[in-house]
């Protein structure tokens, strides 16, 4: 198995909505951004599937340690050997690459956020850093997509962390932050032994509210000049978008299930996107007057 087929089987079994978006690159953007993935997803699991968190900062370590070799011309891992030729053309950087890292190290650290700002922050380095090097991979010609990029980053984590409320909480993770939790009068103990309530209903359509904000500050931020190229992106807010909507829809029941999309209305939503250029999107979502 090549370095790039080993990627590719890193993604296509991911089952994410990410990988949608990829099949519609160009072969070098696709590699580049397949490879990217991969490395996000080997080092998420390295905290997901390690139950002592001892040896789980060992693997992280030895992540940096592959950076490193990578960046010094040395990749060693398939992933970084995948990685390795797109780094100069797509601005991937050690910088970005080890604050992923510094992200799934927070996940070790703290289970509880007690504020937005904090819960921010961690949704910034698992999320929007890798937004960023995505459009890069994508390709723009203004700056400011950049900030669309990490903006679009933060509401997919958000996304996440409302969808995956109960599973969370059955890692012993609770990312809602404790000073909201407090404000809609929620207990953990609630969330952990999945108790429904007004309340928590509320409180998860305060982070859905908060989550469209993000897209909408998102798209308000992205260029017209780079909504052509940052299709891939957009596709994929396609399918959060509508994953949030979902959730919403079926009144927050997320403490006790997963919800998701079909796979077929994930690859209808990215295909729509693409076609329509990804235009109609960024006005649903928040820029009314994109692209006329």
């Amino acid at each position: 198995m090549t370095p790039d087929e080993y990627c590719q089987d890193k993604a296509a079994k991911s089952g994410s909505s990410f990988y949608y978006a990829f099949l519609f690159l160009p072969v070098p953007r696709r590699r580049a951004i397949t490879a990217l993935y991969a490395f996000c997803r080997e080092v998420d699991d390295v905290v997901d599937e390690c139950t002592d968190p001892s040896l789980a900062r060992v693997k992280l370590a030895w992540w940096r340690t592959q950076i490193d070799a990578m960046f010094d011309g040395k990749p060693e891992h398939p992933v970084t050997r995948a990685l390795a030729p797109h780094l100069p053309d797509y601005g991937i950087t050690r910088e970005r690459l080890l604050a992923v890292i510094d992200g799934m190290e927070m996940d070790l650290d703290q289970t509880r956020y007690l504020d937005w700002p904090g819960l921010r922050k961690y949704c910034w380095h698992v999320a929007g850093v890798v937004g960023e090097m995505s459009a890069g991979i994508f390709g723009y010609t203004d700056p400011r997509t950049l900030e669309y990029a990490s903006k679009l980053g933060l509401a997919f984590q958000m996304t996440n962390i409302v969808r995956d409320v109960g599973d969370d909480a059955r890692r012993g993770r609770i990312y809602l932050p404790v000073n909201e939790l407090q404000q809609f009068e929620v207990k953990a103990s609630d969330i952990l032994n999945g108790v429904y309530s007004e309340r928590f209903s509320a409180l998860m359509a305060f982070q859905a509210q908060r989550t469209r904000e993000l897209y909408r500050e998102a798209m308000q931020a992205l260029p017209d000049a780079d909504i052509r190229a940052q299709r891939p992106g957009l596709m994929m807010a396609a399918i959060y978008h509508a994953l949030l909507e979902e959730i919403e829809r079926d009144d927050w029941q997320v403490l006790h299930q997963r919800i998701s999309l079909t796979p077929l209305r994930k690859l209808w939503l990215a295909w729509k996107t693409w076609v329509s250029g990804g235009r109609g999107l960024v006005r649903r979502l928040g820029r009314p007057g994109a692209g006329q």
